[in-house]
């Protein structure tokens, strides 16, 4: 398994671990205003899933979609989640099977448009999103979960050997 891979891999399981873990708050509580990030587990979530959704039509050099709203149900958001991740691993994986990750596409949605490279965007789009995921991850211990993974690399590894 490359790094690519392994970053992939670990980012996807792990986010999908505290998706599930939405599952022991109520709904009030994923829209409970915090101080950090996008401000509420919800929010956070919605952020994400449409970060990788508008990267990967950008990468992918197709019309970007306009990202509809995150509905309530956990199963549903994981859904969602699970084809957005799958999507962007996807393309990352062609990417680089191709040698394209110094290669430039524009990102139309900046204005004036921008060249940038596909590596950089994927290393932007999951770093990004494990950073919110730790926002989550910090949420959600506020509200009272225990026993929250740690999250880290190493322990994802662990449990996948």
């Amino acid at each position: 398994m490359d790094i690519l891979d392994r970053y992939l891999s670990y980012e996807a399981w792990t986010l999908r671990h505290f998706i599930n873990r939405c599952r022991e708050v109520t709904p009030a509580q994923m829209h409970q205003p915090f101080d950090i990030g996008p401000g509420s587990v919800h929010a956070t979530l919605y952020h994400i899933i449409g970060n990788l959704e508008t990267w990967t039509d950008l990468m992918r050099e197709r019309p970007v979609r306009a990202v509809p709203p995150l509905p309530e149900a956990i199963d549903v958001c994981l859904a969602r989640y699970d084809a957005a991740i799958a999507d962007f691993s996807a393309c990352a994986r062609t990417l680089a099977a191709d040698n394209r990750l110094d290669t430039t596409y524009i990102d139309v949605l900046d204005n004036p448009p921008t060249a940038k490279t596909f590596g950089g965007t994927l290393l932007h789009v999951l770093t990004h999103t494990t950073v919110h995921r730790w926002e989550i991850q910090h949420m959600l211990q506020r509200l009272g979960l225990t026993n929250l993974i740690e999250g880290d690399a190493l322990g994802w590894e662990a449990q996948h050997r």
